[in-house]
């Protein structure tokens, strides 16, 4: 259909692909654009933005709209916890959720209200639906109750909590989100309807190697898989719907990026992290139990973390090892937020890209791009150039998610700074390179209070003691502070997420180099074809290190997590 003199609502718009869908718009000169975000200050900064980059459009063209789009339009702006800890507000969401839809509910809701303001012709929906409804974690609420009814709890208490695990079910949820997008959509006279849609493990399978606690892959992963496939399908319904808007959904198998590269804070849930100082006669002996959440907290220094990184807006802010990792090949590579705008305005305008999953479900996925492929190379050295400028390491943030690639990280970084070459890390016995390994983290504060700061512990050489910071992301919390400490599990945590500086650790690291010299020495060197991808070239002929290249490779060799197609 034509864009020209329609009202576009893109949801999510102030997102990385909702900015970008926005900014591909204005060409195609529609008559005004909503822009929503889930915050106030989100939606009006998108907007200010707009329409300072674009200062001839009338003052009215760019309208920003906030709150939370799956609940009731008075809870719009309210804190999801807030609501469920509320015994009126929760008994609401609840009945809104499991009850049979009714004008009441319909006429309530965010979406109805929204819809029914503005009118849209078009709707873009950039919201990453399947983490808002998944990432809620009935998970850790059955590990909340379980632990409850060890102690007997009351009549009342146990209402509360089966009310709460209502309000977190997530097909109920989705169901009544979908079906109140229809409803509202068919009053507003929206014509198209376009998802941007996921796949809850960027394109990745079942041999994902990030997940969000000891399982692999989490429960809580593959329950965004199931609710964005739960999601796409309730699409397909719309669109088999003789009375609904045009229904396509577009669904990227790739990391998403970048919307900036710089040097400064990192932040986690809008706030910087604080460098904990943290020294080594503060190490925890590993016997008895381990608290999961201290009594008594450890210090700060007084200092923010601060490196370079590279924004990729709302999924996340990585560092140049854990972007050179989730985008090496054979991992989850990426597509940008332009490419993926494309295609939702050509399927608009009547086009045909082979990515709308509504018409193709098999085979219309987005998959990793070769302009992607070849931005990757000058977004690492510009990473690499701040690092220089700033004297800084860029090793691992914590912020994506897998505990398991920060050790990886900084486990390949402390033996780059400590033996600078692959070839040198052979040439020492294992026990040395524990030994200098754990100098440098003795000498290098700074280094040792960025690693426990970010919540990951370093087991020292004698694997008997610990230093941590206040929050650890291995093992996760399961409903309990303490657990009983064995050598089982010692192993264990130190295989999901503590920096290992045991000898029997080194020994791996040389065995994996090892591997990684051999098999690029084992190509012919007459042999210039395409077959091969890490030559002696593509790690620099075993010269200098690129800690997320090597990761990489442990991803996709050592734990059979590579992308089957592209």
């Amino acid at each position: 259909m034509d864009i020209q003199n329609k009202i576009v609502l893109v949801l999510g718009g102030w997102g990385l692909v909702g900015n970008a869908v926005v900014r591909k718009l204005i060409p195609e000169k529609p008559k005004k654009i909503i822009v929503t975000s889930l915050k106030k200050e989100e939606a009006e900064e998108a907007v200010e933005k707009l329409k300072s980059d674009f200062p001839n459009l009338p003052s009215d063209y760019f309208i920003p709209w906030w709150g939370n789009i799956f609940v009731r339009y008075e809870f719009k702006d309210a804190n999801r916890e807030e609501l469920l800890s509320n015994p009126v507000t929760r008994k609401i969401i609840m009945q809104d959720i499991m009850e049979e839809l009714n004008d009441d509910i319909l006429q309530s809701s965010s979406i109805y209200n929204l819809l029914m303001e503005f009118k849209p012709e078009i709707i873009i929906d950039c919201v990453n639906s399947a983490t808002a409804i998944a990432y809620q974690d009935v998970y850790s609420r059955y590990y909340r109750i379980k632990k409850l009814l060890e102690s007997k709890p009351s009549v009342e208490i146990l209402a509360e909590e089966t009310e709460k695990i209502f309000c977190t079910e997530y097909i109920p949820q989705l169901i009544r989100h979908v079906q109140i997008l229809y409803n509202s959509m068919n009053k507003a006279g929206t014509k198209i309807y376009v998802k941007i849609g996921t796949s809850g493990t960027g394109g990745m399978g079942l041999n994902i190697p990030y997940t969000h606690s000891e399982e692999k892959p989490s429960r809580v992963l593959l329950s965004k898989s199931a609710v964005a496939g739960a999601h796409t399908l309730l699409l397909f319904l719309m669109g088999r719907t003789p009375d609904g808007p045009i229904t396509k959904e577009i669904k990227p198998t790739a990391a998403i990026a970048w919307k900036r590269i710089e040097f400064g804070e990192i932040k986690k849930a809008g706030k910087p992290i604080e460098l904990l100082d943290v020294s080594l006669d503060e190490a925890i002996q590993l016997n008895g139990k381990l608290k999961l959440v201290l009594d008594k907290k450890f210090k700060t220094s007084g200092e923010n973390l601060k490196s370079v990184f590279i924004d990729t807006g709302e999924n996340g802010t990585f560092s140049l090892g854990e972007f050179e990792s989730i985008t090496t090949q054979g991992q989850m590579e990426y597509v940008t937020p332009e490419e993926i705008a494309d295609d939702v305005i050509y399927e608009i305008k009547g086009g045909n890209t082979g990515h709308d999953i509504i018409n193709a479900l098999d085979n219309a996925t987005l998959e990793p791009t070769y302009r992607a492929g070849f931005l990757q190379h000058s977004a690492i050295e510009k990473l690499k150039e701040l690092e220089k400028i700033h004297n800084v390491s860029s090793v691992a943030f914590e912020l994506l998610g897998p505990p398991r690639l920060s050790k990886l990280l900084h486990e390949i970084n402390l033996l780059k700074i400590v033996c600078g070459t692959m070839k040198q890390i052979l040439k020492e016995t294992p026990e040395e390179l524990s030994r200098k390994a754990f100098e440098h983290i003795k000498q290098n504060s700074k280094l040792r209070n960025e690693i426990i700061s970010i919540g990951i512990p370093i087991l020292l050489p004698d694997g008997k003691s610990i230093l941590r910071g206040n929050e650890i992301k291995i093992p996760p919390y399961r409903g309990e502070n303490e657990l009983e400490i064995t050598d089982e599990k010692i192993e264990l945590w130190a295989h999901d997420g503590w920096v290992d500086l045991r000898p029997k650790s080194m020994m791996m690291w040389q065995l994996r180099i090892k591997t990684i010299i051999e098999e690029a020495e084992s190509i012919p060197p007459n042999d210039t074809s395409s077959m091969f991808v890490r030559t002696k070239k593509y790690w620099n002929n075993f010269e200098a290190i690129d800690i997320g290249k090597v990761v990489g490779w442990i991803f996709s060799k050592e734990e059979k997590g590579e992308r089957m197609k592209a």
